[in-house]
């Protein structure tokens, strides 16, 4: 018997599983990305997939009705498992306003659009409250926000935007409406040309290293190393476009920014490690469908 909404879903990327459990659905979802950590509850989830490739025997064993994925970099995991008869669904949300429309989506997709239209409203709602934290401060600070060290890659367009909503200034602002990362790539030489006042990196699946990013040629008389602007923000709080950015990684950004704004220095997790807002994570649901 085919249930009226799909009820056995895999998530191939960590942001639609995060939604899920937001919307209080995690009793339907079935197999995960093996990069999900959040909510630590997800990672008891048979793990089925990294971002480019997936075991897809397994996905089909759990004979889902719905698989949920983003970017065209899995457009062939997507492909082959539509050859398998798996339906599929992938996304493409590269700005905010699409962050929050895919969350409508999602719902839509899974019967719970009411419930789906309060977590975007009040992801939005997070947004405009964090904005309007940061709105008199003394300056905008020169921002670059790196997504990854060799090559140099500038933050994604998600990332970009929250920097500039929460009172900062991209300095690579330009590019971020390039679909791919090769399109924002730098020279190091051409960041220190641009002067940030504060360097905030968050490496994929690496942690970021201030030995790294002050010995880079030319860096010494960038201001962010001669001040010691120098932060790190953990990849799955900010690299996912979905609701962990809008939250927890939108938190971090604004505590970073309000901090270089005023000439505060936040603290080290440890000696020799960059910055960190530390926040603590949250996460919120909004009742099951």
């Amino acid at each position: 018997m085919t249930t009226r909404y799909p009820s056995r879903i895999v998530c191939l990327t960590e942001e639609t599983t995060e939604t899920l459990y937001r919307l209080g659905l995690d009793d339907r979802i079935v197999g995960v990305s093996g990069f999900t950590v959040r909510p630590p509850a997800a990672r008891k989830k048979p793990k089925v997939s990294s971002f480019l490739d997936a075991d897809f025997e397994q996905i089909v064993a759990l004979k889902p009705d719905l698989v949920l994925g983003f970017s065209d970099l899995q457009a062939t995991l997507g492909a082959e498992l539509a050859r398998r008869g798996v339906p599929v669904m992938l996304f493409n949300q590269r700005s905010l306003a699409e962050i929050l429309q895919t969350i409508r989506l999602i719902g839509g997709l899974v019967g719970a659009a009411p419930q789906a239209e309060a977590l975007a409203d009040s992801l939005e709602r997070g947004l405009d409250a964090l904005a309007n934290e940061n709105a008199s401060l003394p300056k905008r600070p020169r921002v670059f926000f790196e997504e990854w060290h060799e090559p140099l890659i500038s933050g994604i367009r998600w990332c970009s935007e929250l920097v500039e909503r929460l009172g900062g200034e991209d300095i690579c602002v330009e590019c971020r409406t390039e679909q791919g990362a090769k399109g924002r790539i730098y020279e190091p030489a051409e960041i220190a040309r641009r002067n940030p006042e504060v360097v905030i990196a968050s490496w994929c699946g690496r942690k970021a290293t201030r030995e790294k990013i002050i010995s880079r040629p030319g860096w010494a008389s960038v201001r962010a190393v001669v001040d010691d602007q120098l932060y790190e923000v953990k990849s799955p709080f900010i690299l996912q476009p979905g609701p962990a950015a809008l939250t927890d990684g939108a938190a971090q950004l604004a505590r970073i920014v309000r901090a270089v704004a005023t000439g505060e220095r936040l603290a080290a997790p440890r000696p020799g490690d960059l910055r960190s807002a530390n926040l603590a994570p949250t996460f919120p649901t909004v009742g099951a469908a």
